[in-house]
């Protein structure tokens, strides 16, 4: 049975060859021509999708889009606009649309926009499958992107950046995203760069944190030959390398003042200069920075720069840690292992039902740097069928202990050494104070703690494990 499409839009025009284009795709369509006929025509008769421009002669999309949602909220609603405005999108999105695309219409995308909403499980707002749910045998569950390169995460928490993704990605804004470390920021700038109009372009990435001050500017702006010892040859920066397209600067936060200046000055008059010479290069490039640290609180605090931070704060976007998107967890364990499968050229079935679980219940320090190191380990250990256990590392089958919370560790602890304490106990209490302060100071990351500690994870564990016990 072939899905019925309503389109109400005030453009006649438009509204036929939008609808002669659908009807060669299979679909059936009328048309409306403002929203008082839309919404008299969907009172009477079954639609599957509405399309509704937002600007219409009698009153604007959202209210069409309200009445919609109120008479049969499962329906699907996309908003057609030529005005590409993030608070619009933003709006309705928030009020129930399923999408949103703008003029002038592409008929692949209008297809795309229609198919996925088609394929998306209850419709408008699809219901995520519960974290437990079973996928069946030889069925790949997971999503990749256009590139085919990443998985396109399905949790509650991802598709909100997604949604934030697709908003963002056709202006020319900076853009700062946060996210601890591992959690695929750099994915994400590809991800933006690749559904912008700059696809075609460049996309250059760039690791501040690893860069002196010295090299930065060379790194970033170009220099030429005999500009500073070592400068044999006319060196392209970043910059140059990434024209027309997109720059991703990660961690920018540890950049020079000096460099941060420099590039302050690149971005106001969009122009820049190689070290060492004198001419000017016009540049047109879109900036996408990184960081795990608040660039508010660094300005605060004389690490970055106020007007910098304000260049690059168009807009931002907060990545998820893994532990609070677990309906990812799943998706990921089949992303990585079909990856390292083909890496690898074996053929691992899957993983052990305890497994599975040990997965969801870690809490993935590390995000999804460490989980796919896990699983490509995983797999170079295990010679054929199924992932099990004792190929994993030592925190991951110790997972409960593992996600102690702040307050249970201290509850523990602090239950022990409020009894009597005698001198033999005394060396124990020294030792249970130094790794509490540690412990609080870097809010209960055992990791970063154990690497204070100067001790590994493994014997950190064994010891608050020794003080919960006694």
């Amino acid at each position: 049975m072939k899905k019925k499409i309503l389109i109400i839009d005030d453009d006649l025009d438009m509204c036929t060859l939008l609808s002669r284009f659908l009807t060669k795709k299979g679909y059936e369509s009328e048309v409306a021509l403002n929203g008082a006929k839309g919404l008299a025509r969907f009172n009477e008769e079954h639609f599957d999708i509405v399309l509704c421009d937002f600007r219409l002669g009698d009153r604007n999309g959202k209210e069409v889009l309200t009445k919609i949602k109120e008479i049969k909220p499962e329906t699907v609603v996309i908003i057609i606009t030529g005005y590409s405005d993030i608070k619009t999108a933003v709006d309705v999105i928030k009020m129930g649309a399923f999408d949103y695309i703008t003029k002038p219409l592409i008929p692949d995308e209008v297809i795309n926009v229609i198919e996925k909403a088609l394929a998306t499980p209850s419709s408008a707002g699809a219901i995520a499958a519960p974290v437990n749910a079973k996928t069946p045998k030889n069925k790949k569950s997971y999503v990749l992107s256009a590139n085919k390169e990443f998985l396109v995460g399905q949790d509650g928490e991802t598709a909100r950046v997604y949604t934030q993704i697709k908003i963002v990605a056709a202006t020319n804004y900076s853009i700062i995203l946060y996210g601890e470390s591992g959690t695929g920021k750099e994915v994400i700038a590809k991800t933006i760069h690749e559904t912008s109009n700059r696809k075609n372009k460049p996309f250059v990435a760039m690791d501040c944190g690893t860069l002196s001050k010295e090299l930065a500017g060379s790194e970033l702006f170009g220099h030429v030959k005999g500009a500073f010892t070592g400068a044999v040859t006319d060196k392209e920066g970043h910059f140059e390398i990434a024209n027309g397209g997109t720059l991703f600067l990660d961690e920018v936060v540890n950049l020079s003042p000096e460099v941060q200046a420099a590039l302050l000055r690149v971005i106001q008059e969009r122009k820049f200069k190689r070290v060492g010479s004198t001419k000017e290069i016009d540049v047109d490039v879109r900036i996408i920075v990184a960081s795990n640290e608040n660039l508010q609180e660094a300005y605060k605090k004389g690490k970055f720069r106020e007007d910098l931070y304000h260049r690059f704060n168009e807009f931002s976007i907060n990545l998820p840690p893994l532990r609070e998107r677990k309906g990812d967890i799943p998706l990921f364990a089949d992303f990585f292992l079909d990856k390292t499968n083909q890496e690898l050229n074996k053929n691992i079935e899957g993983y052990e039902d305890d497994v599975s679980e040990m997965f969801l219940n870690y809490a993935w320090p590390g995000n999804l740097r460490e989980f796919r190191n896990v699983v490509r380990r995983a797999v170079l250990l295990t010679p054929s069928g199924k992932i099990n256990s004792k190929v994993l590392p030592w925190e991951i089958t110790n997972a409960n202990f593992h996600l102690s919370t702040q307050k249970e560790i201290e509850e523990d602890l602090n239950d022990h050494f409020t009894k009597d304490v005698d001198l033999k106990d005394a060396a124990a209490k020294a030792e249970y104070d130094t790794i509490m302060s540690v412990l609080k100071e870097v809010n209960f990351n055992k990791t970063k703690a154990a690497e204070i500690l100067k001790i590994d994870r493994k014997t950190l564990y064994n010891k608050i494990k020794i003080y919960q016990s006694l």
